[in-house]
């Protein structure tokens, strides 16, 4: 069941999405949150303990799906099954749901004038990229926290083209096929991904 403080950290999340960073206010979550005004305030008092929520529920969040993953790996996955994951992400990201992309733009752009938040998302990409190591071992691919820590740097990057850039500049500079560029990424950053072909598509 969520709690009074999960539904508005989750609320946060949503509003830094849709409106940015110039539109996380008290007021703009209690609003969306459906809550009277002024609860916001009384569980996060300064805008940054707001965009410090944000990232500490996202942490939370990012922790419980891969727990959920790694619960459901199956022993003998595959290389190239691993690799399917990363089209599969890259279009869950972009096209079915964006709020968290948005949100984790907002907050790295938060993050470099922020400590507080900067310590909270460097958690969060330190926690995403030993689970991504592990998930790669798993898959007897020699994969570390580095190369997973790069291929998630990569997967932000292409995630925020994907989603700002219109389609006629996404055609003019080969970013126009979201499951090739899955697969590329995962060959760009994870050794024996690129070159033994294991991870061709098809």
């Amino acid at each position: 069941m969520t709690t009074r403080r999960e539904l508005l950290c989750d609320t946060v999340i949503s509003v830094l999405a849709a409106e940015g960073g110039r539109g996380l206010t008290h007021r703009a979550v209690d609003r969306a949150a459906g809550v009277p005004e002024g609860t916001t305030k009384n569980y996060f008092p300064s805008r940054e303990a707001l965009v410090q929520a944000a990232a500490g529920r996202m942490t939370q969040l990012h922790g419980e799906a891969v727990a959920r993953l790694s619960a459901t790996t199956p022993a003998d996955i595959s290389p190239v099954e691993v690799a399917e994951l990363y089209p599969a992400l890259l279009r869950r990201a972009v096209a079915d749901d964006p709020t968290q992309l948005l949100a984790m733009v907002e907050l790295y752009l938060e993050a470099v004038r922020r400590p507080g938040v900067r310590e909270a998302l460097g958690r969060m990409v330190v926690s995403n990229a030993e689970a991504g190591s592990g998930l790669h071992r798993a898959a007897g691919l020699p994969s570390s926290v580095r190369d997973a820590g790069l291929l998630d740097a990569y997967f932000l990057g292409v995630a925020v083209s994907l989603l700002a850039l219109p389609a006629d500049a996404l055609r003019a500079v080969g970013l126009d096929d979201p499951y090739a560029l899955g697969l590329g990424l995962f060959r760009a950053a994870v050794p024996a991904g690129r070159a033994d072909g294991q991870c061709q598509a098809g």
